[in-house]
């Protein structure tokens, strides 16, 4: 059954060349939102391997934007909290901010500074894993509220890029993997 939903996803994940730059091939999620059984196949993945993996965990994180449509499904399947990492300027009241460098320039992520507590339980969720930095980024902030991170979790990761050396010692799980 798990092959079965995973192909499904996979077949949802449509490729355009030369996207958003010549040499780009951008992997898009897009049909896999608009159809309704594939979407529920992903989040039983995702789901599956949370409760395999962890059998205690606070709250899912989820990134701005796309970890913000898988996030929250997830964290209801599995009865806890979800926090949203922003863009700079995003959220109300005192936050955390972290820089860092994007391909061409930087960007800046936040975090309300009281979204967990110093040992809370976290997995960060985010549609794909590219370069990396915006995850660590995300990592960088958790740790910063001494948040404990069970592991990184993406729909997709693009293995050229190695992203995921940047994320270090922290766990990290793709679904669907890409040269």
């Amino acid at each position: 059954m798990s092959e079965e939903r995973l192909r499904r996803v996979r077949d949802r994940v449509r490729s355009f060349p030369d996207f958003p730059e010549p040499g780009v091939l951008f992997r898009d999620i897009s049909p896999l939102l608009k159809d309704p059984v594939a979407f529920g196949a992903l989040i039983d993945l995702l789901e599956d391997h949370v409760r395999a993996s962890f059998p205690q965990i606070d709250f899912i994180a989820g990134l701005d934007s796309r970890g913000f449509l898988i996030g929250p499904p997830l964290a209801q399947r599995l009865g806890i909290g979800f926090v949203p990492v922003r863009k700079k300027g995003k959220l109300p009241g005192p936050t955390e901010s972290v820089t860092y460098n994007l391909e061409y320039g930087k960007a800046e992520l936040e975090i309300q500074s009281d979204a967990v507590e110093p040992g809370q339980k976290v997995v960060i969720v985010d549609d794909l894993l590219a370069t990396g930095g915006t995850m660590r980024a995300a990592c960088e902030l958790l740790r910063r509220l001494e948040a404990e991170i069970l592991e990184c979790l993406v729909v997709i990761e693009l293995k050229a890029l190695k992203g995921s050396e940047k994320l270090s010692s922290i766990p990290f799980h793709a679904l669907l993997q890409y040269d």
